[in-house]
């Protein structure tokens, strides 16, 4: 199974009148409700690496590939945990609100340790947020979203203690509890370095299915697949051994980080999952799976 480009450019490229954006957009979330597909994008100002501040963008798309932007940030960062910005976030609908996990990065340490923590803003409508803070007060974790209904009545947090992925459980999504490794990397593959959630899961008939990324020795970062129990996603029922979508394009093998596809969120619209993904941390593409071959992936 593999995931396979809807288009061989870019659907979304940086805007160089826009400040906040002129440098790189990338990392996005994505939602499809009320025919609409919502992207929340991040957004760099600069190439410099040592004075990048990331916000986030908003994109609203009819047919998922072409999208009109807003021309202003839609979330910034806030306070010292934000002063570098917002990086990466994962959109979760939980009822009739919009759940966006993402990562509060505010700076370097002299050592070159990135202090990067989990946080979460709620919005009905795109345009306001409720900002809950940091949810996971643990340095150095990413990769997180939220699982879209509660299991056993609880909410359920995947995130990323370096290099493996983790769930977690909450009452009141402040408090997480229950820590435990779901899934490592695989020494000696693709995927060997280090992983990480590329999205929200998404509820199907045989599980939860759960698009991801991994990092080889070499750098090179690539997405794969898993499926997991719908009672207990703890238990991985199905983990493809293959990479579904790999840097190929020059604009993947090429940018701001070289040899990246790296996916926050994906799709499911007229019979097709479409994952959008940052090719090298520089633009977004998508790519798209029919729906038959998710069902039968078992």
């Amino acid at each position: 199974m593999e995931l396979k480009r809807i288009v061989r450019y870019p659907i979304l490229k940086p805007v160089k009148y826009h400040e906040w954006e002129r440098s790189c957009v990338f990392n996005c979330a994505a939602v499809y409700d009320n025919g609409l597909v919502h992207m929340i994008y991040r957004a760099t100002d600069t190439d410099d690496p040592d004075s990048i501040i990331s916000s986030l963008g908003h994109a609203v798309s009819t047919d998922g590939i072409n999208f009109f932007r807003m021309d202003k940030p839609v979330f910034t960062g806030q306070g010292q945990q934000e002063k570098a910005g917002c990086e990466d976030p994962r959109i979760t609908k939980i009822g009739n609100e919009y759940f966006m996990v993402y990562v509060s990065y505010s700076g370097k340490y002299t050592l070159k340790w990135s202090d990067t923590k989990i946080s979460m803003a709620s919005t009905k409508d795109f345009i306001r947020w409720k900002r809950w803070g940091t949810i996971l007060d643990e340095q150095d974790n990413k990769d997180a979203a939220l699982f879209p209904e509660k299991i056993k009545g609880k909410y359920v947090l995947l995130h990323r203690r370096k290099p493996s992925i983790w769930i977690a459980y909450s009452d009141d999504f402040h408090n997480w509890k229950s820590h435990r490794t779901i899934m490592k990397p695989i020494p000696g593959t693709w995927e060997s370095e280090k992983i990480g959630i590329a999205g929200p899961p998404h509820r199907t008939k045989n599980g939860w299915l759960l698009f991801y990324h991994g990092v080889d020795k070499k750098k090179v970062y690539r997405l794969g697949v898993v499926l997991l129990d719908l009672k207990n996603p703890e238990k991985v029922l199905v983990r493809q051994k293959e990479p579904i979508l790999s840097p190929e394009l020059s604009w993947e093998l090429k940018g701001a980080v070289p040899n990246v596809v790296f996916s926050c969120g994906s799709i499911k619209m007229n019979g097709q999952y479409l994952v959008y993904y940052g090719g090298a941390d520089k633009v977004i593409g998508a790519a798209g799976i029919p729906e038959k071959e998710i069902d039968q992936f078992k």
